[in-house]
């Protein structure tokens, strides 16, 4: 059952476009002092606790597959949501992970069972 479960993630992505709305570098909309170390985007068409797609953090592995999410908890915005981690090489990972380690979110790494790391 465990990869049945990324195997629909897996064919959530591939019916979705992927949209990258903060590219690497840029800086959060209402926190400027917040950069963005990947590049970070959604799902167009999925929905997410936030009511937004379903967010997402895109490596430099190239075909971008999905290896790992993240499952955040933000006590600032008093929700939870996952973050896709599509072709994160393993420090790209350590990144994503670090960035929502910080404030008020605390989040966990779910790495799928099948896939090697890159």
């Amino acid at each position: 059952m465990k990869n049945e479960f990324w195997a629909y993630l897996d064919r959530l992505i591939e019916s979705s476009e992927i949209v990258i709305d903060r590219p690497a570098g840029s800086r959060h909309p209402r926190y400027p002092e917040i950069t963005y170390p990947l590049d970070y985007g959604y799902l167009a068409g999925t929905s997410s606790a936030d009511g937004d797609g379903i967010d997402l953090w895109r490596g430099s592995v190239p075909g971008h597959p999905l290896q790992a999410i993240l499952v955040i908890v933000d006590l600032h915005k008093r929700d939870s949501e996952i973050k896709l981690l599509l072709g994160c090489t393993p420090k790209e990972t350590q990144t994503a992970l670090g960035f929502h380690n910080s404030g008020l979110m605390r989040a966990e790494l779910l790495k799928r069972p099948d896939k090697d790391e890159t």
